[in-house]
């Protein structure tokens, strides 16, 4: 699915009416309409009073027609129009004048007036400001913003929170949304987290803007489907064997970190390698034979951490390199007499990237199509500080082109960018996600789907979705506070089972 800017999406509207055809009033009413549906579903107690902030642009003549919706389904409703400029949108004005024709409480709110009494537990739908909005909002309506943000009421905003800009950093006062419902595709701020606060919980659906135009916009910014995802995946023949599905190679562990060895190799045979072989110092090699028995070891020189410098990268199909291997200077070595011998892309996470970050100089060895996967403070390290994550994900794109790689920024949207630049947005995972060794079984899943033959990319979307639902289907039977990285490593079969059941 496309991420589109907010003139993107003014431009998808304009075309959409011009080669539907369909009215601008009509367009509209089908927006208001598909608003409302999801309204009724999630909110179906119509004893709650519904109140309705509308602003004189059409992001308030949305507002307008849900409200006149709502009243047709019995909602206790009361609106306000907020006199924010005497001037009101065409489409405004249309559906004023069709929701004054319903008889139902329907007030104005000037500047200076005393703000409205709100019942406690009402739900205020927050249609003020939509995505047209050029400059932060100040004075009385800002106060009003705020004040609203103190009211304990919950908070539906249509389209974007009021206040919030779609395609950069939000400076002034904005609506803390408990619920966003935002049409046609997600907003690029909706994917970041100092605009969780203003978002809440978002849903998307699709207003029926032309497809062909939407296919003909270019865009650096995806949010990953199901669908996108199942078509990527592999079928197994019936006479294939161990070899067909490829031998990855883990460079993992050191001294008090062997776990996160084991955790990688596991994940990596979970997500379908054939063959996983484990290189790790000596001191790690009667732990991993006993914990992990599908797994061979390979001793390294090193006895509490890696250190040799020569290796034989031509049996393996895939190599990843980085959990718990530590950042001792012989490591260093190590790492860049490994980059200097492979000839293939290589998965680089963790303590490979901290030593990447101290070496800036090891990057003329990085193969080019190489997947990193660094956290926020890892990315911080190789890339430099950014004051915003618009900023962040600029600078993400930037490396990436620089560095031919595919750089995979973790966190709630974990997004990969490509060597060309484009972002792919992932939509699984959850908080529960954000424990010790989480990271190395990412590592061990995108090695084990390199290793079988996806393509970088294919093993990045696919493999950051699959590791994403996996916690999802954890989280669900054992909840959030509960996770181990282990337990996303035993639902990886059944986020399979997903992919391929949702899919029949």
């Amino acid at each position: 699915m496309k991420i589109l800017t907010a003139e993107q999406i003014r431009q998808a509207d304009a075309y959409t009416i011009a080669n539907e055809p369909i009215t601008s009033i009509e367009l509209m009413e089908r927006a208001a309409r598909t608003f409302a549906k999801w309204f009724e579903r999630q909110f179906p107690d119509k004893e709650r009073q519904v109140i309705v902030f509308c602003g004189p642009g059409n992001n308030g003549g949305d507002g307008l027609a849900i409200a006149r919706m709502l009243i047709r389904e019995f909602y206790d409703v009361k609106t306000w129009v907020l006199e924010i400029s005497p001037k009101k949108s065409e489409d405004f004005r249309i559906n004023f004048k069709n929701l004054k024709k319903q008889r139902r409480p329907l007030a104005s709110l000037k500047k200076d007036d005393p703000f409205p009494v709100l019942p406690k537990g009402a739900i205020v739908i927050d249609a003020i400001f939509g995505s047209g909005l050029n400059r932060p909002v100040e004075g009385y309506w800002a106060e009003l913003i705020n004040w609203l943000n103190g009211q304990p009421v919950t908070r539906v905003s249509v389209d974007i929170p009021s206040g919030m800009f779609a395609d950069a950093p939000t400076t002034g006062a904005a609506v803390k949304a408990h619920y966003t419902f935002t049409f046609e595709v997600p907003k690029l701020g909706f994917l970041f987290p100092e605009n969780n606060e203003y978002v809440g919980n978002w849903t998307c659906e699709s207003i029926g803007l032309h497809p062909d135009f939407i296919a003909s916009l270019e865009t650096p910014w995806h949010f990953v489907t199901q669908e996108m995802v199942r078509s990527m995946l592999h079928q197994r023949r019936k006479y294939a064997h161990k070899g067909t599905f490829g031998h990855a190679l883990l460079v993992a562990g050191s001294y008090g970190k062997v776990g996160a060895g084991i955790l990688a190799a596991r994940a990596c045979l979970r997500s379908g390698a054939g063959l996983v072989t484990i290189h790790a110092p000596s001191c790690a090699y009667q732990i991993l034979q006993i914990a992990f028995p599908e797994a061979m070891v390979m001793v390294d020189e090193g006895e509490l951490f890696i250190q040799q410098s020569r290796f034989d990268f031509s049996r393996y199909s895939a190599v990843g390199i980085g959990p718990g291997i530590g950042t001792a200077d012989a490591t260093a070595l190590a790492l860049r007499a490994m980059l200097e011998q492979a000839d293939h892309p290589l998965v680089l996470d963790a303590d490979a990237l901290n030593l990447l970050a101290r070496h800036p100089e090891f990057w003329e060895h990085v193969p080019e199509n190489s997947i990193l996967t660094p956290h926020p403070k890892e990315f911080e390290r190789l890339f430099g500080k950014t004051s915003d994550s618009f900023e962040r994900n600029a600078l993400q794109r930037e490396m990436a082109r620089k560095y031919k790689v595919f750089i995979v920024l973790k966190g709630a949207y974990t997004c990969t960018s490509t060597p060309e630049g484009i972002c792919y947005f992932n939509s699984t995972g959850n908080p529960g996600m954000a424990t010790g060794g989480s990271g190395d079984v990412l590592t061990g899943m995108l090695t084990g789907l390199l290793a079988q033959g996806y393509s970088p990319f294919e093993t990045c979307v696919l493999g950051v979705y699959l590791h994403g639902l996996a916690g999802d289907l954890a989280a669900e039977e054992l909840q959030q506070e509960a996770l181990l990285a282990s337990d996303i490593i035993s639902h990886i079969g059944r986020a399979f089972l997903k992919l391929r059941s949702d899919e029949s």
